[in-house]
Parts: C-alpha cells; structure tokens; sequence
C-alpha cells in the first residue's frame, strides 16, 4: 500500500479514471437529453457526480485496477474493470434509490453510464499497453523499426501456445535482442494464419528452402514424443542453423515460459518421456511438517530427493552422506534456495552403526529415503567386500536403526539390477530388498523398495562420458552394440519415488515405469548429431566389450513376481516374499564373515546362497 501511495504513476492513473468516469456520465446524458441540459438537470448531474466519481474510484481499488502495470495489462484486467464498474454501478443505483426514488433522474442513463465505463476505462488501458509494446513502438519509430530488424532473427517451430509465448516474451521485453520472422507448424488448419503479426509460413519440411529468412530455430512445442522431437532435430541439422528448444514444465517449477530459459536440445528431448502427473496433495499431506532423512544427499539420486522433498515444506531436512565435497555443495544449496527449511548435516558412514544411532538421536527422522549405496557396477567386481559392506550391512544398520527410533516410513531406492543379477551390486541390492521385506510387521515402522533403471546425467553415466568424449574429438565407445537399458531422467526418478512412498503400507517393492529400453549405440549417434557431428564420419563409434557384471539388456522384475497395477499409471507393485528373518539374519553374518576374507569367489558363493537366481559371469 505504501509502495503504491509512493508510486507518481498511481496518481497518473487515478486521476486519468476520474476524468473518465465524469465524463462517461456527462455523455450518457447529453445521449438521453439530445444535448437539452437544463440549469435543473446540469445543477442534478453536478452533485452526482461528487458521489458517482469515488464511489466507482474506490471500487476499481478494490479489484485491484491500480495495482498492476498498465503495459501488461489483459484479460484479467478487463474483467476487473467489469467487476467494479458493475459494483459500482448497483451501489449508486441503490444510493439514489434510497435517497430520492430516482425522482429526476433517467433510469437508462446508468445502464449506458455503466456500459461507457467499461468500454472507455478498459480501452485505455489496452491503448497504454499497445503504446508501450515493442510491436507498435517500433512501427512509430523507424529508428527501432531498423533495429529491430538488424537483431538475430529468428525462425518458431510450433505456433501453439509455447510458440506464442515466446513471441509475446519477445514483443513485451524491448531488450531481447532476436526478431521472430514467423513460424513453421505441421497443422494445416494453422498455416497462413497469423499470430501476433506473425504468419505461420508454413510446414516443418519447408525449412530447407528458407536458410536466408532466418539466424536460428527455436522448436516452441510444448507437448511432443520422442519420434517427433528426434524428426524435428534431423530436420533443424539440415540447415546448418544453430536450434534451441523450451524447457519443459518439469524444468520450470512455476511453470512460466521466458526467453531467458531457452536451452540447447537434450538427450532427454529425444526421449519424449510424457510429463508425470504427481498426487500433489497426498504428497504434501505426507511429506509436510515432517522431519526427513536422505541418505546418500550428495549423490544424484539423493540431492535430487532433497530439492523436491523442499517443495512440501518439511519440518526439518537431515542431509547424510559420506563425501564431504558433495555435502558441502549441497548445503550450500539448501542454505541459497531453502532457507526457510531447518537443515541439518551429518558427514557420516551408513557402515557405521554407532554412527547411525547418534544421527536418528539427535535428528529423530519421521520419514527416512535411503539412497546411499554403491552403484558403478565393474567398481563393484572388483571390490565385493565394501560393495557388501556398504549395500547390505549399511541398509541393515539404517533399518534396525529406523525401528529402534520409531520411523513411520523407510524407503529404499533401488535397481533393475536386482532382478536375476548378474553382478555383485544387484546381488547385494536384492539382499537388501529381500531384508527389507523381512522388518514389516511387528513395528509400527513401515518398509518398502522403490527399483528403477538408469537416470539420465548422473554421475558415472554414460551420457557424460560420451559427450566429453564427443569434445575431445575422440571415439565414443560402446560396450556392445546390442546392448539396451531403461532410462529416465533423474527429476523423474524422485518425483515417482516420492509418489511411491505415499501409497506403500510396507512390505512392497515399487516399480518405475522406464518405457522403452534404448539401444547404447542409438543413445551415442543422437548425441554425436546433437554436437552438430556425423556419426561414424566425423567421431566414429568403438566397441570395447562388456565389462566386469554388465549383461545385455536389464529388467525390471522377475516373472512370477506377480506384480499388480497401482492407482498411479507410472507405478506398479510386487508384493515381496515372506522370508526367515532369523535365517535370512545368519545368512548376512555369513557372508560378513567370508567378506571379511577378501575372497572373492567365496563373497559370490554366499551371496548366491542368499539370491538363488544371482548368476555370477
């Protein structure tokens, strides 16, 4: 209120309307009169207009007439407009009809009083907005109007509501320096048509003819698959133009689309994954006012998980993890971005039991998300006694310590690697799946496993690997070229495991719905060409082998599973097997004991005993 008191502009407005209102009134009845004022009726009109003129002032304050910028004005504010000048208007009405029953009044000139007003007050503010726009502006100055056009110019796939966003960006922000010289779209029914001044000059295969018409491609689609992102990029490469695309709205947590967001093309384009719709509410009524642990907060997975659970606004955020370097950055990140929310960080092993115990007595978690574990897998061939350390004994420390402290919910983050492993970080995933299923039932702590696939970008990927390759100029290599996996994007994967922990009443395992497993070797040629390179001619792809554990291809769950359906489309369920826990305890010391030795061999027989279906290479 102050800001806007202070504001010399608000005057300006104020004032404008004041005139406008008095003589809206005087018109409508020099309409009705046909110009016959008499000193009766003129002396009537004068002191209406003392009560007509504030009224509707201070009605256009309360729908907020003054508080927004004249040069943004839309929609909404036209309907604020009718808003108070309706308001107004019956207020006077009633006024007049209290005081004096309309005696010496016209009935009918309030109705065109109240018609003008809308009109006239509505129309300025649109004429404000068309005055200050970079559009209009620079067609009255052709000094702009030059400049305009020396700007990049660029060329708008889509001339949907994404494509006339950025337009829109373009037109209200006279510092962007790009000029959009129309727009390409596959839909007939948009072609010839024009949006903003700009024609939709026809279909996305008709960019090979027009080089010299533009400097860039923006792809503005907000709704595309995989198929079609990946056509649309064979057709941008042809041109020899740089192209660039929007973020999608998972990128963009308010949901806003800005020039200032424009991006590079990305592997996770080509993907095409479809937007997850989230239970928001639940999730909030979950994660909201409560006191979290994230294992493993400084890993992809984990930090991940830290920035969503944020969102809901928990009581307090307990960040465990054993790098210093990775704890550290993402402190600094929560202390930057989530100031509001109490955080807390503990460099510590999950190996560590007496560790673990001071952390749950200190911070006393509600809710736990266990995403620490050792996931690279030819490191973990080589080192199976820290892998079982780590995988098993850590998950076995963290659950007993959950139960101890009285945790409502522990969910373990786990991977497709555990079905039928193969290698020793599945096989130690699936024990510590297998221990899980074993803790529900006499505590009121309630346990459960999330298994998905890769993601995207983390850490040890190939994704990163491959494209520092690609700038090194050297050849991408690829293990095999048969060899598939599942794949999504690391965003993605936390969203699902937060909607995952909300529907589990313990004992299940949640699967993430990957879509279609990716070839490698298709993965490395779209992210050759995204670099602007042929494949094979320019960088040339070698394949090395499979290394140490790696199989062909993954999966997600092991036939006879029988897994079900879950309200959630992206999420389904494997009710786990009842196992022995005191058998299923000794089996672990077991193994414990022969990792101890350094045997490796002998690690692999244990585990085998453990998880009948682990085939060891």
């Amino acid at each position: 209120m102050k800001n806007l008191i202070r504001n010399k502009h608000f005057y300006y407005m104020f004032f404008l309307d004041a005139v406008i209102i008095a003589a809206v009134y005087l018109f409508s009845n020099y309409l009705l009169l046909n110009g016959a004022i008499t000193p009766e009726k003129w002396l009537n009109i004068k002191w209406t207009l003392l009560f007509i003129i504030p009224i509707k002032l201070v009605c256009f304050f309360i729908f907020n007439l003054y508080r927004g910028m004249w040069r943004f004005a839309g929609l909404n504010d036209l309907i604020n407009v009718v808003k108070g000048s309706t308001l107004a208007s019956l207020i006077i009405v009633l006024t007049i009809l209290y005081i004096n029953h309309f005696q010496g009044y016209l009935r009918s000139v309030f109705i065109i009083d109240w018609f003008l007003t809308i009109l006239f007050i509505g129309a300025v503010r649109i004429a404000v907005r068309l005055a200050l726009t970079n559009n209009v502006s620079s067609a009255w100055n052709l000094k702009r109007y030059r400049k305009m056009l020396s700007n990049k110019r660029l060329l708008i796939i889509g001339a949907g509501a994404a494509g006339e966003k950025v337009v829109r960006e373009i037109l209200d922000n006279p510092e962007t320096k790009v000029y959009p010289v129309g727009f390409l779209d596959d839909d007939l029914s948009k072609q010839g048509k024009t949006i903003h001044g700009f024609s939709v000059l026809g279909s996305i295969e008709m960019i090979d003819g027009m080089g010299d018409m533009f400097d860039e491609i923006l792809i503005a689609i907000s709704s595309i698959t995989g198929a079609q992102m990946r056509r649309i990029v064979s057709i941008c490469e042809r041109t020899g133009k740089r192209y660039r695309t929007m973020p999608s709205l998972g990128e963009l947590i308010d949901g806003n689309t800005s020039m200032k967001t424009v991006r590079d093309v990305k592997f996770e384009d080509l993907l095409g994954r479809e937007e997850i719709c989230l239970d928001e509410k639940a999730i909030f009524n979950f994660l909201h006012g409560k006191r979290i642990l994230v294992t493993g907060a400084g890993g992809s997975i984990g930090s991940e998980m830290v920035r969503q659970i944020c969102r809901y606004g928990p009581q307090g955020l307990a960040l465990l993890e054993c790098s210093e370097f990775n704890l550290f950055q993402m402190e600094m990140e929560c202390l930057q971005y989530f100031e509001a929310i109490p955080i807390k960080s503990y460099l510590s092993d999950i190996k560590d039991k007496k560790a673990m115990h001071n952390v749950f007595s200190d911070f006393r978690p509600e809710v736990v998300f266990h995403a620490a574990a050792y996931k690279h897998v030819p490191l973990q061939e080589l080192n199976p006694r820290e892998t079982v350390y780590n995988n098993i004994i850590g998950t076995r420390n963290l659950a007993e310590t959950a139960k101890l402290f009285g945790v409502e919910r522990f969910v373990l983050v786990s991977t497709d690697k555990a079905v039928r492993p193969t290698n020793i970080m599945g096989a130690t995933k699936r024990v510590a799946e297998m221990y899980l299923e074993c803790m529900n039932g006499d505590t009121k702590t309630r346990f459960m496993a999330v298994r998905f696939g890769n993601v995207l970008g983390s850490s040890g990927s190939v994704i990163p690997i491959f494209q520092k390759q690609i700038a090194q100029g050297r050849p991408v290599t690829v293990t095999h070229p048969d060899v598939t996996r599942y794949f999504m994007s690391i965003p993605e994967a936390a969203q699902l495991i937060l909607q995952a922990s909300v529907m589990g009443t313990g004992g299940e395992i949640f699967i993430l719905d990957m879509g279609k497993p990716i070839k490698i070797v298709d993965m490395a040629r779209d992210l050759i060409r995204l670099h602007g390179f042929e494949p094979d001619r320019d960088i040339p792809i070698r394949y090395i082998g499979l290394r140490p554990g790696e199989k062909l291809y993954e999966e997600l769950m092991t036939e006879g599973e029988g897994i079900v359906a879950t309200t959630h489309e992206n999420i389904r369920v494997i009710r786990g097997n009842h196992y022995d826990f005191r058998q299923l305890n000794g089996l672990i010391d077991d193994l414990v004991e022969t990792a101890d030795t350094y045997n490796d061999s002998a690690i692999k027989d244990k585990l085998k005993k453990i998880v009948p279906e682990y085939t060891p290479q």
